[in-house]
């Protein structure tokens, strides 16, 4: 999932980068733990970080905007033997969406 904090107005906060920005507009400013940010952008990643952890999400190193539960990446990381959830298929065609 990706996601991002916004004011109760709907204004998203500094984050030190846009939602799903790529290097090398961006640099390594993507990654999570990156130092390249400023204090406001790292206290409002801080606020995601420790929000989305409480709740057994797990985040991308490259991507502070995108977080993980129930995937596979998500039981890789959380050491769980398997996923919660897999590949989807649609009812009408029977074609297997994968598990990205």
């Amino acid at each position: 999932m990706d996601l991002t904090l916004c004011t109760v107005d709907g204004v998203e906060l500094p984050m030190g980068t846009d939602v799903n920005a790529t290097p090398p507009e961006y640099g390594t400013e993507c990654f999570t733990g990156s130092a390249l940010i400023g204090p406001e952008a790292r206290a409002n990643r801080e606020t995601l970080i420790d929000a989305m952890t409480a709740t057994g999400f797990v985040n991308h190193p490259s991507e502070w905007w995108h977080w993980s539960y129930g995937d596979r990446y998500w039981a890789y990381v959380t050491g769980v033997k398997n996923a919660r959830f897999g590949p989807a298929a649609f009812p009408a065609t029977g074609t297997v969406v994968p598990d990205v």
